[in-house]
């Protein structure tokens, strides 16, 4: 005798709810995958960004020491600009100190983004300091700064607290 109870059958295929969470949790993976690689790119630039500063401020290391004896004219403090140069005056091998620095210049104006006249002049130094970002013309180490603008939230070092434009600084301290 049945009372008209059925046996339970084996389910098959899912839910439509199982569909759904499935579905969203892909959908944060993916969006965190996306999240991943867009920081990725932003370090990639700032690193970039940082060699190449890296580089110019050794390259401006090496002219200095390789005319040791004229180091005092290599000198160029916060508010002073780089001597005017043309591009087509730095073909020639042997330079005065300020052709040298004016190349330097455009050479660090072409490479890094954002470098504009007024931040050559007010954020590059090449000078004696004690401490790192110190007062120009105390100390004997040489220190050697170079800056570039970038948008808010690209410059990935801890001052990085700002709104709008940016300014990315390298220093690079050595003993002549």
């Amino acid at each position: 005798m049945t009372l008209g109870l059925r046996a339970p059958r084996c389910q098959r295929g899912f839910s439509m709810i199982e569909v759904l969470i499935a579905l969203l949790l892909i959908v944060i993976g993916v969006l965190g995958m996306v999240a991943m690689q867009a920081r990725t790119i932003q370090y990639t630039q700032d690193s970039v960004q940082r060699n190449t500063a890296a580089m110019l401020a050794n390259d401006l290391l090496e002219l200095i020491r390789s005319n040791a004896d004229a180091e005092e004219n290599y000198r160029k403090t916060p508010g002073s600009a780089f001597p005017k140069v043309d591009a087509k005056d730095c073909q020639a091998t042997t330079l005065s100190v300020d052709r040298q620095l004016g190349c330097w210049a455009l050479q660090a104006s072409s490479r890094l983004p954002g470098v504009t006249a007024d931040l050559l002049k007010d954020e590059f130094h090449v000078c004696h300091t004690r401490t790192p970002g110190g007062t120009c013309g105390q100390g004997s180490i040489v220190e050697i700064q170079l800056a570039w603008k970038v948008k808010a939230g690209e410059c990935l070092d801890a001052s990085d607290t700002t709104e709008g434009p940016k300014v990315c600084r390298y220093r690079l301290r050595a003993e002549i």
